[in-house]
């Protein structure tokens, strides 16, 4: 009998953190306890999140707190990626104007550039990145400068990010401001474009990871874009009808409800006559729907109905009209959060 865990095949997981390990202040449910286990096992943890407003130690002393394994030097940020970005395009030493918080202006000059927050200083870049203290008065300025000539770049593109209240404003919809006002579209160094994955890849030196998120078109969609194996799971912003209708860019080589699935089997889906089973479940496409019928684990009877529902889609979407009654019929529990 074949006893090989999910995490085995790989020697560092690139872990999302708003809505994989954390959500808000809080930790996810057992998070911190999978986390342990996977270190004890020998794989690294990198932390690697969109989130450019603090630094690798506060983040680190976020995690810490929340009985997660981490240091500084196991933190990887947006904001890491971008001034990276940035120092490969500028002269060293030069000004960057900083849209942004401590986390962006630490890793700014980390690189051996000056942070400054004025057009009036003819920065090289502008640099932006969340921070919820964010003001109109540094906007201005970053738009001044970006209209000037200076390279534009954005942390990330998030419209929106977690937290325990919900889905609040994201760096991606601030970056708008400038972009609509000057007409330049930045370069983007987070999640789900290449840099931060390069940023990953060169802190840890990672030969097989896997990435772990709870977005599809960051952490699924930058998987699939550095061409290594992606893992969803359902704590954070992914629902199934997202799973169900994603394109190919967005479907992760696995589904699970959460972090304590890396320490298990994943179970085989696999073909049966025209259909697809995971377990005790059967999904299959027929006369244009989706069909479900089976009992058990209902993440099992998510993963037998993706199977079913990217095949017939092929290279595009799934209808969601033809999917959508498997979410309520007969899974049930987490599946009918989509409804």
């Amino acid at each position: 009998m074949d006893t090989q865990t999910l995490i085995d095949p790989y020697d560092t997981l690139l872990l999302d953190l708003d809505g994989v390990v954390y959500l808000g202040h809080d930790a996810v449910p057992g998070a911190p306890e999978a986390l342990r286990e996977a270190m004890e096992h020998g794989v690294r943890l990198a932390y690697v999140t969109n989130n450019a407003s603090r630094t690798p130690a506060a983040i680190a002393q976020h995690l810490s707190a929340l009985g997660a394994p981490a240091t500084p030097g196991d933190v990887v940020t947006s904001a890491q990626a971008a001034a990276r970005l940035v120092a490969e395009r500028v002269e060293p030493g030069a000004a960057v104007l900083v849209v942004g918080g401590m986390g962006l202006r630490s890793a700014v000059r980390a690189h051996g550039l000056r942070p400054v927050t004025t057009a009036l200083e003819s920065p090289a870049a502008v640099v932006q990145g969340m921070v919820t203290s964010l003001s109109y008065g540094l906007l201005a300025e970053g738009a001044l400068a970006v209209r000037q000539g200076a390279l534009f770049v954005a942390a990330n593109a998030d419209s929106t990010m977690p937290t325990g209240r919900g889905e609040i404003p994201g760096n991606g919809a601030m970056v708008r401001v400038i972009a609509t006002a000057t007409g330049v579209e930045p370069i983007v160094a987070g999640k789900p474009e290449p840099p931060l994955h390069r940023e990953s890849i060169l802190r840890t030196g990672s030969k097989r990871p896997l990435v772990v998120g709870d977005r599809l078109d960051t952490d699924i969609e930058g998987a699939t874009n550095a061409g290594v194996d992606g893992l969803l799971v359902l704590t954070g912003v992914a629902t199934p009808l997202d799973l169900l209708t994603a394109p190919p860019e967005h479907r992760p080589s696995y589904v699970a409800a959460d972090l304590s699935a890396l320490h298990l089997p994943y179970p085989e889906v696999r073909r049966a006559g025209e259909g697809w089973t995971c377990r005790g479940w059967n999904a299959r496409w027929q006369e244009g729907r989706l069909g479900l019928e089976g009992e058990g684990d209902p993440v099992d009877g998510l993963r037998a109905a993706c199977a079913a529902a990217w095949e017939a889609a092929g290279e595009g979407r799934a209808d969601e009209d033809a999917v959508k009654a498997v979410l309520t019929s007969p899974l049930s529990g987490r599946m009918s959060s989509a409804d």
